[in-house]
């Protein structure tokens, strides 16, 4: 596929961009959360997915990119909509049991677990001694905010839905690595489109399983929520972050990463509230500074959040 863009210097539009698609993923666990006020976890990633499938096929189109799985190419996109599914799954139910600021913080620490895998996993992508550094400071503002206490009226099972996201957070690593080996044969748009694509009856038959009736009913708080994760994550930062990686290096891109998870604790207070204790930004702080050491210095593999 040709490729019209070339590579060049990030200056501040870029930066802007870029700043803009992590505060619209910092503002992911929150329109989880609201759309969890209604619907249950399993409807909830059905409708996200459904919605963002849609945005990427049409996007797909728009670019002229083929989107129809040859034959050598659906085993391996078969094993990515399986690993993308446990990860929201994961996610989904996890963030129902806990707050979005410590939902926030666990999901976006990701880059620690795909750090540590690409060494061992990826040729040429070992972890420096400064990456290693950042590391341990970033899993050391992981466990802090883990061991968390929320507040209830938020949070029903604090540390049952750390540990579901930060499970779900160690998938994302998986995955990223995973999609990484993929794209390198396999358009991305391709990618995105068929993981979600895979998960829809999936996501169905596992809704249709634990809860006790179809969700007909409208509650436009909570549609705003899934909408806000199928179109405007799923769909619009997917596709500035396509346009950025077209026109520079994954590596300069993922620097900006660190910034998801203080947006999304800022959204937390701004949208439900929540109150920022001593602990939890004592978690955010070193999450963040470990996680601007670690990408910092690493040009391999695009993070996600």
């Amino acid at each position: 596929m040709s490729n019209s863009f070339s590579i060049v210097p990030i200056g501040r539009q870029s930066i802007a961009l870029a700043l803009l698609v992590n505060f619209i993923r910092g503002g992911n666990q929150v329109a989880l959360k609201l759309a969890l006020g209604a619907y249950a976890p399993f409807w909830t990633a059905f409708g996200r997915m459904a919605i963002g499938a849609t945005v990427v096929g049409f996007w797909s189109l728009f670019r002229a990119v083929p989107i129809v799985p040859r034959t050598d190419e659906r085993r391996g996109l078969l094993i990515l909509g399986l690993l993308f599914t446990a990860q929201i799954g994961l996610m989904h139910y996890g963030a129902d049991f806990t707050s979005p600021s410590y939902a926030s913080v666990l999901m976006n620490s990701n880059p620690i677990f795909s750090n540590l895998l690409a060494h061992f996993v990826i040729s040429g992508d070992r972890l420096s001694q400064r990456r290693l550094f950042g590391l341990v400071i970033a899993f050391t503002g992981v466990c802090t905010v883990f061991f968390g206490k929320p507040e209830e009226r938020l949070a029903s099972d604090p540390l049952f839905g750390n540990l579901l996201l930060l499970l779900s957070s160690i998938l994302v690593a998986v995955r990223v690595v995973y999609t990484h080996h993929l794209v390198q044969k396999i358009e991305p748009e391709k990618a995105a489109f068929w993981q979600m694509i895979f998960s829809l009856p999936l996501f169905l038959i596992a809704g249709l399983w634990s809860a006790s009736e179809v969700p007909y009913y409208i509650d436009w708080m909570a549609l705003s929520g899934v909408f806000y994760q199928g179109a405007i994550v799923g769909g619009l930062a997917f596709t500035v972050w396509a346009y950025l990686l077209r026109r520079h290096t994954p590596g300069l891109l993922t620097f900006f990463n660190f910034t998801v998870p203080v947006f999304g604790v800022l959204l937390s207070v701004f949208v439900m509230e929540e109150t920022v204790t001593a602990r939890l930004a004592l978690g955010v702080c070193a999450v963040f500074v470990g996680i601007w050491l670690a990408t910092g210095s690493s040009k391999k593999i695009p993070l996600e959040k």
